[in-house]
This record gives structure tokens, sequence and C-alpha cells, in this order.
């Protein structure tokens, strides 16, 4: 059989994006998009991608010319959707630790314009121990730093030779974050001034939201993939089909002039203000599943597809999406719901198998972010409580207490104080213990306690909940 990259040539391209991170996610998402927006002609660049990290290879990609096919799967309006592309906008790969030099001449690329990285959640930090003189340095607003700092000096700090900087990092505020590190690390390492105005003016660093998900290679299909594709992809990337990449710019029309994926039909929007769309996200798809999965499991549902098959407690999602947390969305509602209906679709696609015990993890923090902030907003505009959404804290609360699923253990994951809290206190009576841990202000970030009503609505779901168990109490919520 032959290889991917026997079956296809590239077109030759200028290397416009440098992108820090080979892994799976921007394979699937960024490169995917760059590579149709090529192909419908409103965008003419290749992406030149650097290994940022001191272990894996970039072999396997480099082997096969950097061509790869991305294959998305999933539920698209009520009906199954595949897609199989191959990728041939990447023109390279380069190991930023093994071949310093070589990725260091990329700064010097005239027509070079983007930087797009993904180096996880706990790659954009101030690194006080890093050092200007290590080929790379140790972290990525290090490295980010002296690359900048070599394309200042090539060309003599010309203002046009500022890049577009656009970090898809899951943490709020990525890009301003990026840009307060990267010249916290110019300072300390003393560079000129004139360098850190350049840094902080010629460049544009985007705040930026990404969504999709990217499962990676699948290796329990991939015999019977290739039989079908008909050659051999050993870096083959799998993933759903929704998508969404909202960046945000002081001057969104101009970036979107630059970068115009979207005028290639791709889920891109250019905003001044990521905070709504950031909102929808988080309140919808975030706390669909964590308003969802822990009553889910304790149902005796491992996955969140099985949950979507369960009637009950997809009725439970259901309500909580459309009837509590996407009213508390700004943003227009036919806008919302045709969100919400996505969500819906997502969490249907049979090729994902996602864990509700995985979704668990660090419940009360995700909590905090993602299902408080709706639950406070309904009081404070309507003067009352969303069963469902309170529910899900009662359930959230017989989760972390109880430990056994039937006469299954499991073990709760979550920060130290956390679980000693529950340790401490789960056997004290149910409203007594409701109230002591609505009071935890360290947990909540309020005391939850001065809520009216709240203390005694979650007491008695819980209470509900270990009278009739989880299931007869879901049930009874919903009537």
């Amino acid at each position: 059989m032959k290889s991917i990259n026997q079956t296809v040539q590239k077109t030759p391209r200028p290397i416009k994006i440098l992108q820090y991170g080979e892994g799976n996610f921007l394979r699937g998402f960024a490169e995917y998009m760059v590579d149709i927006a090529n192909e419908k002609a409103v965008f003419d660049g290749s992406v030149q991608i650097v290994k940022a990290v001191p272990f894996g290879s970039v072999a396997p990609l480099s082997e096969q010319d950097c061509v790869y096919t991305v294959l998305l799967r999933g539920i698209q309006k009520g009906e199954p959707y595949v897609e199989k592309r191959i990728i041939t906008c990447v023109e390279d790969a380069v190991d930023a630790y093994e071949e310093y030099e070589r990725y260091a001449a990329f700064a010097k690329k005239a027509e070079l314009r983007f930087i797009i990285s993904n180096t996880t959640e706990a790659g954009i930090v101030y690194d006080p121990n890093d050092d200007m003189a290590l080929n790379p340095p140790i972290s990525y607003p290090g490295k980010l730093t002296k690359f900048l700092h070599t394309r200042f000096t090539h060309f003599n700090g010309q203002k046009e030779k500022g890049l577009i900087i656009l970090p898809v990092e899951l943490i709020e505020n990525n890009g301003g974050k990026l840009k307060e590190y990267c010249l916290k690390t110019a300072r300390s390492w003393d560079l000129p001034e004139e360098f850190c105005a350049w840094l902080s003016e010629c460049n544009m660093f985007c705040n930026t939201l990404v969504d999709r998900i990217v499962v990676g290679y699948p290796k329990d299909e991939i015999c019977e993939l290739e039989k079908e594709l008909d050659y051999r992809d050993n870096v083959l990337v799998a993933g759903e089909p929704f998508a969404l990449w909202v960046i945000e710019s002081a001057e969104p029309q101009k970036l979107a002039h630059e970068f115009p994926l979207d005028k290639a039909g791709l889920p891109v929007i250019f905003t001044d203000n990521l905070k709504p769309y950031r909102d929808r996200k988080v309140r919808i798809l975030n706390a669909a599943h964590t308003s969802s999965a822990l009553a889910a499991y304790l149902c005796g549902l491992d996955t969140v597809g099985e949950m979507m098959g369960d009637k009950t407690m997809r009725a439970f999602l259901e309500g909580a999406v459309y009837e509590e947390l996407a009213p508390t969305v700004e943003l227009p509602s036919d806008e919302v719901k045709q969100f919400a209906d996505s969500v819906m679709e997502r969490f249907e696609n049979p090729f994902i198998k996602h864990s509700l015990f995985s979704i668990s993890l660090n419940s009360v923090s995700k909590f905090t972010a993602r299902v408080l902030p709706s639950i406070m907003d309904t009081h404070d505009k309507t003067g009352t409580l969303p069963k469902m959404l309170c529910f899900s804290l009662a359930a959230l609360i017989e989760f972390y207490s109880a430990g056994k699923r039937n006469d299954e253990k499991y073990t709760v994951l979550d920060d130290k104080a956390v679980l000693d809290f529950f340790t401490d206190n789960k056997d004290m009576p149910g409203d007594e213990f409701v109230g002591l841990l609505l009071k935890r202000t360290d947990f909540w970030g309020r005391d939850l306690s001065l809520i009216p009503h709240l203390c005694e609505t979650v007491a008695e779901h819980l209470e509900n909940i270990r009278a009739k168990e989880m299931r007869a109490a879901v049930e009874a919520v919903l009537q």
C-alpha cells in the first residue's frame, strides 16, 4: 500500500504561519481550516510546524512530507456525517531543540505573518529561571520572546515586520497573558526598551476561543480505515465535524481581511469582544456536561452517548440546557439555540466515547465556573432558582459523598481541601452539611448560603436523592 504522500502533490506556497505545537488538535483544527482557505483561494500560505517541547518526535510527520488525513465523523442536522480530507498546507516540521538554528532562521522570513500555538494550558507561564542564552529557552513565552527579538534585530525594528499571534491554549485572556509574560521575560533579560516597545506595539496578541473535539489517531480502526482510503497514513487525525474559532482584536475587520478564513465558509468569528462567545461555550457546552454527568453516572451510565440514549437523563439535560442555561447567555436567542442544538448533536456523536467519570474531575471548581453563574443570574433576574441546576448541585454532593455506585467503589478526584471537607463532614445531616458546604467561600468564590432559599432547595433535592436513589430523584424533578 502506498504512503499518503505518494498519492498527492503539494502546491508551493509562502510560509506565512509558524506554529508552536505539532499535536492532534492544531492539525485537526487550524491546519484543516488553512487548507480549505488555500483551496478556495481566499488565502495563500503554508504552515511551518515547530516542536516546542523536548520530548516527542516530528519524524512520523516528516516521513510523510507533512501530508496527513483529517477524518471528521459525527452528526450534522440529524444525519450521519463523514469527511476525509488530505491536508497539504504544512510545509515542514522542525524540532526547536534538535534543529535550533533551522528553527530560529524562520524569524528572518519576510513573508512570515502569523504565529499559532497550542502549548497546553501549562504552556503560557512566566518562568523566572528562563535564560535567553539557551537554544531554545525553556518556556513558551521565552521561546517566543527570543524568536521575536531575532526578527526585530534582523529587520532593524521595522514596524510592519511585527506578527499576528494567535494562541489557542485553553485559558482565559490567552493572548493578553502571553503578551504580558513575553514582556516580563524581555525585561528580565534586560533586552532594549526599543525591542519591548516593538514587541508590545507592533505585534498583535489576540485572545482566542477554540472548540472542536479532536481524538487523534484511531489506532483501533486504522487497518479498516486505510483499506477504505487505499493509502497508509501513520499520523491520521480523527475528530468531530463541529468547529468554532473566535478571534478577538481591536481591529477585527482588518484582521479578517488579512486572515480571511471566514470567507472560505469556515466557522471563524472575528470580534472585538470575546466574552459573549466564551460565556456561550462555558454556560452551554461545558455547563451541560457538569450539570448532568454526575447524576447520569449515579444512574448507572458510563458515557455521554449512553446519557443521550437514556430517556430520563436526556430529558434532564435538555431541560437544563434549553430552559435554564441558554436564557442566561447574552447573545441573540436564535444564535444561542442554534449553538445548543449543535451541542446536542455533538453529545450524540457515536464516534466519540466521552467518559462521564472523566468529566467528574474537579467538579467543584467546574461547577463554580460553569453552572453557578447561571444560577445566580436567574435568581438576580427572576427571584427564582433554576430547579435542574440546583438539583445538579445536590447530585454533585451525593457523588462526592457516596464514593460508590451500587457495589462499585470509585475515587473522587479534586483538590485536597475539597476532598478533606467531604471526608470530614459527609455523615452530617443533609441540611446541615449543605449549609456548611455553601458557606465555603474558598470553594465557590462567595458565600452561597446568602442566596435566598438555595440551601433549603439543594438540601431537599439531596434528601430525595438519598431516599429514592438517583434515577427516581431525577424523574421526580422532571415532573
